[in-house]
């Protein structure tokens, strides 16, 4: 109790006045995040209205997408990013009126609204959606988002609809996997699913990793009392644990879900990597970073996952020394422009150049990568348009839609330049990504060549 007992009367004062200025902040920010949330649904309404006027087959998806492409160049995020606050706009301001109310007059914030329509996401009747929200909102004022989670959902259940079974039925059908790029080359890999099948899997890698921890202990311990040199196992838990996971899915066989053939086993993970020559050439970053015979050079680039997530050189050099197959990228010795693809193999050289070339979809703000998007001709091939580097590009699937259904309209410039056109008439360029290679510093005439510019001479290793 004596945190502030040094405290002068005007320290506490001032204290008072502090808490009292950031609460008013707070409510005129929370505020202004339900004022956005209005000016998202007008969007989406309108985009509805206009796709009504023209009897769209799509019911307005498509239109949605061209309205929030609009929106999101402007706002400089993705179009997707958009459509999603649309729709999460538009459920909060039309599905639970109240609660958006409540967040515009600072009475809840937006944390709080959030934690209210999630719980009453299932409530599909209008008047059980407002009378949960009245119960709700109560409770909301006084008190935190986290404490209001489990209050909101026992007060949804008294409004359901259906039975937890017949939801559970629904929500199965709803399970998925997926992928979130991190830092310093790691990644997250989540798993949507029963509970019971995820609370059992986390158990069960987690009961072998204790196991092998366990053992690991015991091993070094007999190893101590016998003066025997060991080595020992110095990871944690959890690093175990994750290393088990990675293991049972790179290398187990399904059992419950094999091919009448029993091939699913046989299916490797496939990742795309990028490597400068110099990082497999190095034993080593020091020895990278050195190449040249000057220590003050800076590391070269590192190899990349997908043109996208970077790697360290270690794991770059073991896949590169097990890959079947490469893909050469020559570039420009000075600006690290691309000018061309081969590769040790042969085979689909024009793809392999324009997804070398583009690394991720075309249109603007969009960063899905290249081997998951169509080519697409600018001109179409039906007119005459040329099946070749100047008129080809990578869209991906949504994006490749949008362009050919909506008003949206690209023109291609030399050197894969894309100037696209919105339907409200602004212009917006994309250019084709710096390759991810090595570039190297333009000399005076006469200088002599440097470590690194002579391995660049020397014959590429694959």
């Amino acid at each position: 109790m004596t945190a502030l007992i040094d405290a002068t009367d005007s320290q506490m004062a001032m204290l008072a006045d502090l808490v009292e200025s950031l609460e008013i902040a707070d409510a005129t920010v929370n505020a202004m995040m339900a004022a956005r949330d209005g000016l998202f649904a007008l969007a989406g309404r309108m985009a509805v209205d206009i796709a009504k006027q023209g009897d769209h087959p799509d019911r307005g998806d498509m239109t949605i997408r061209a309205v929030a492409a609009e929106i999101g160049q402007r706002l400089r995020v993705s179009d997707r990013t958009v459509e999603r606050k649309i729709g999460e706009a538009s459920w909060l301001v039309d599905g639970f009126p109240a609660v958006w109310q409540a967040q515009g007059a600072g009475r809840i914030t937006a944390a709080h609204a959030h934690v209210i329509i999630d719980a009453g996401a299932q409530l599909t009747d209008d008047d059980q959606r407002a009378e949960y929200a009245e119960a709700v909102l109560a409770v909301a004022e006084v008190e935190s988002p986290n404490r209001l989670r489990a209050v909101a959902k026992r007060i949804a259940e008294r409004f359901q609809g259906q039975t937890i079974d017949e939801r559970h039925r629904a929500a199965r059908e709803r399970r998925r996997v997926w992928a979130t790029d991190g830092e310093d080359g790691m990644a997250d890999l989540h798993v949507h699913a029963p509970a019971v099948l995820v609370h059992a899997m986390k158990d069960r890698v987690s009961e072998m990793a204790h196991r092998i921890r366990t053992e690991n202990i015991r091993e070094a311990r007999e190893a101590a009392a016998d003066g025997i040199p060991f080595d020992p196992d110095t990871r944690s838990v959890d690093e175990i644990r994750a290393d088990l996971f990675a293991d049972l899915v790179l290398t187990g066989t399904p059992v419950a879900h094999d091919s009448a053939d029993g091939t699913l086993g046989e299916i490797r993970g496939r990742v795309e990597i990028t490597v400068p020559v110099i990082t497999l050439m190095a034993e080593d970053a020091a020895e990278a970073a050195s190449a040249d015979g000057d220590a003050s050079s800076t590391t070269p680039p590192p190899a990349m996952l997908d043109g996208v997530v970077p790697i360290d050189a270690d794991t770059a050099r073991a896949l590169a020394g097990s890959a079947t197959g490469w893909d050469r990228v020559l570039t420009h010795p000075i600006t690290g422009a691309m000018l061309a693809v081969d590769r040790y193999r042969p085979s689909e050289q024009l793809r392999r150049h324009l997804r070398a070339r583009d690394q991720r979809c075309r249109f603007p703000t969009c960063g899905i990568i290249a081997r998951k998007c169509d080519i697409d001709h600018n001109d179409p091939a039906s007119t005459g348009g040329a099946t070749a580097e100047c008129n080809l590009c990578c869209f991906c699937r949504r994006h490749h839609t949008l362009k050919h259904a909506s008003p949206w309209h690209v023109e291609h410039h030399p050197g894969g330049v894309l100037e696209w056109t919105s339907p409200a008439g602004r212009t917006y360029t994309d250019t084709p990504p710096v390759p991810h290679t090595v570039v190297f510093v333009a000399e005076a005439d006469g200088a002599p060549p440097t470590g690194t510019a002579l391995l660049a001479r020397a014959r590429a290793p694959f």
